[in-house]
């Protein structure tokens, strides 16, 4: 090995130094073994990373070529209730223990293209919580701050990535399991419409709402990672056939109308940590349209306050009964809940019904929008969660649980940092057929993370199509969307070669002015307002839907000498009737 490994590994970091020639995955494996070593009491692992497990899928990179295997030489994590063939899957139960005899389906998809399973990691078992202390392997600790939780109930694939010990994990998420964890551990999780990844050889939870997900340090490795794991899986009977995502920006933005609900010792941290990111979400320059959520938590009650449970004890009750003791106190008692005489045959129709109710409300919402939340609204330590199980594991779950009842995707993304060392994050959802959406979304907000941005509405020469669409190449701004004036504008054409529009903005009166937003980085953005001549300048231009976007605005002395063309609605529409 020429070259220290750095301690987030990344998929493009690797597949540089692996190119080099300089780093191979054996130095790679070696140093991740060391490291769960290192981290042994953080209860990361049920089966760690060892030469022993590992070295067949070292020897079978020597079959693979990196160029046709994408996924070539990358170490990632198993959640302990998906199947890697001679490995024992636990579930977090010991006594609930099986050796599979073949991979699960996505896990086979991965190793074909290269990938190499360090590993099985520690939940909660039976994947039923979401905080990651319902294990009898251990509490998985944080991967921040030890005395807080990991997340549940995929937390060692969380924090097995937080710490350096894998480059992605698998999870699996029924009502949040792929993206708290993600959010406790500052990572991007990532979950599939349902059926698009096969869940076949993956211990049930709710096998109609299970997903398998992956957790990663950005949305494109994740997007890697589903490259290689989607697709129709013909012995799956959950299997869906879903197209991979392209990302695309949503018409609208959903926010929540009603108040949200923080809670745990970091409450007041986290709504002002919800309020910086919604700001940052209005910067996205796309419209904002605030809806009543509360019908989502009230779906989600289906699944833990109503006969829906009952399919968590289908899955496992039949163990639990022949096992008594094996399973954890908590965890029996969530699954037991299921078991309970009121739900019958008529209550869980009448579930199914009010569901399909939410779901065509949540699909007339929802349709080309993308709705943001917080992955959760607090948190809790170790300590609190141990001294009161449910009532801490449901805060968990206020934003989370509806996801997968609804049959919508979802991204939990990072979104700064809510308290030193503690990570906050949104969750954008859509649709089923509309993951292309939230990655969109997604990498949108990423980017106005990384560069200080700013809106420029155009409504002439710089739009798409037009002579100046270079100048705005050059200042490397990139379009966001087509838009729409408030009605208080006056166009007129100035009599300048070429011709060109101003927007003069009324007292009363006016039109409204078709435009375009573009995003543009500050770093460019001055001398990019410096270079525009009189009568023209940069000025705040007033959208319909009442927000407000830097743009191109006239000075009124001009409309003196100049045509109006206000009744054209646009400067497209000028050069069409010319």
């Amino acid at each position: 090995m020429n070259v220290p490994i750095p301690e987030k590994l990344t998929i493009e970091w690797l597949q540089e130094h692996y190119e080099k020639n300089d780093l191979t995955p054996r130095d790679v494996i070696v140093e991740i073994i060391a490291r769960s070593a290192k981290d042994e009491e953080m209860n990361i692992w049920i089966t760690p990373p060892s030469l022993e497990l590992i070295e067949p899928y070292l020897e079978k990179l020597d079959s693979l070529s990196k160029e046709s295997s994408p996924l070539w030489g990358i170490p990632f994590a198993i959640k302990d209730n998906i199947d890697l063939a001679g490995t024992p899957t636990t579930a977090g139960c010991s006594e609930y223990a099986y050796t599979p005899n073949e991979h699960a389906s996505v896990v086979g998809r991965l190793i074909k293209a290269g990938a190499i399973p360090v590993g099985k990691a520690n939940l909660d078992q039976f994947a039923t919580g979401l905080v990651g202390t319902r294990s009898p392997y251990g509490e998985t600790h944080n991967s921040f701050r030890p005395e807080l939780i990991s997340g549940g109930s995929s937390s060692g694939s969380a924090v097995s990535v937080a710490r350096g010990q894998a480059v992605f994990g698998l999870g699996t998420d029924t009502a949040g399991s792929g993206r708290i964890p993600a959010l406790l551990n500052n990572l991007v999780g990532f979950k599939s419409s349902l059926g698009a990844w096969s869940t076949k050889g993956v211990v049930p939870a709710c096998a109609s709402l299970d997903c398998v997900t992956v957790f990663a340090h950005s949305l494109e490795e994740a997007m890697l990672v589903d490259e290689q794991a989607r697709g129709v899986e013909e012995a799956d009977p959950w299997s869906r056939e879903f197209a991979q995502p392209v990302s695309r920006l949503p018409k609208k933005i959903i926010l929540p109308k009603n108040p949200l609900d923080f809670y745990g010792p970091f409450a007041s941290e986290y709504r002002e940590a919800w309020d910086r990111a919604v700001e940052q979400v209005k910067q996205l320059g796309l419209p904002v349209e605030y809806v009543d959520t509360t019908f989502l938590s009230e779906a989600a009650a289906i699944l833990y306050d109503g006969p829906m449970v009952a399919e968590r004890w289908a899955a496992v009750g039949r163990f639990v009964e022949e096992n008594p003791g094996a399973t954890f106190p908590v965890t029996e008692d969530v699954l037991r809940s299921g078991s309970a005489s009121q739900y019958d045959a008529t209550s869980v129709f009448t579930a199914q019904h009010q569901l399909q109710a939410y779901k065509l409300k949540a699909k007339q919402l929802f349709r080309d929008a993308v709705l943001v939340l917080p992955t959760a609204g607090g948190t809790w330590t170790r300590d609190q969660v141990r001294e009161n199980p449910i009532a801490t594991n449901s805060d968990m779950g206020r934003y989370t649980n509806h996801c997968n009842l609804l049959d919508l995707c979802a991204v939990a993304i990072p979104a700064g940092e809510a308290a030193e060392n503690l990570p906050f994050g949104i969750t954008l959802f859509s649709l089923a057929d509309s993951e292309g959406l939230i990655c969109g979304a997604a990498d949108a907000f990423s980017e106005l993370a990384d560069e200080p941005t700013t809106f420029v509405a155009v409504c002439g020469l710089h739009m798409r199509g037009f002579p100046l669409e270079k100048q705005m190449n050059e200042c490397r701004a990139t379009f966001v969307r087509e838009a729409v004036t408030a009605p208080k504008y006056q166009m007129i054409k100035l009599s300048s070669e070429p011709a060109k529009p101003g927007l003069i903005k009324q007292a009363s009166g006016g039109g409204a002015i078709s435009l375009e937003i573009w995003k543009m980085p500050l770093s460019t953005f001055g001398a990019f307002a410096a270079s525009i001549p009189e009568p023209l300048g940069i000025g705040k231009v007033e959208l319909e839907d009442g927000s407000e976007v830097p743009g191109f605005i006239c000075q009124a002395y001009a409309a003196d000498e100049a045509e109006d063309i206000t009744a054209l609605g646009g400067w497209r529409n000028v050069l069409v009737t010319s």
